[in-house]
């Protein structure tokens, strides 16, 4: 899909108040962490997802699979926080043109 920058600032700005609702621990990706991702996204197409006890290059190649795995896009990443867009079958956000 690819977001341009004026999409990337409207979801980070709609995403500033959320809270991580997916938590990824030290044994990394699963079977089931990547079926809740799926139906968090699909629930709420904007989510943060905290991301424990990995280096910084960790976190990113660990964010970058996750987006491969449920077709998700980066919005932003902040420290052990990164905030991922999918949108749902019947998206509710609606996101600025180009």
């Amino acid at each position: 899909m690819g977001l341009n920058n004026q999409q990337i600032r409207h979801l980070r700005g709609l995403a500033h108040h959320l809270k991580p609702v997916l938590m990824v621990g030290d044994k990394g990706m699963s079977e089931n962490l990547l079926a809740e991702l799926d139906r968090v996204l699909e629930d709420h197409e904007l989510i943060k997802v905290s991301i424990a006890g990995a280096e910084r290059e960790d976190r990113r190649a660990l964010t970058a699979e996750l987006c491969e795995h449920s077709g998700a896009e980066v919005v932003q990443i902040i420290g052990r926080i990164s905030v991922l867009y999918r949108a749902a079958k019947k998206p509710v956000l609606m996101l600025p043109k180009a």
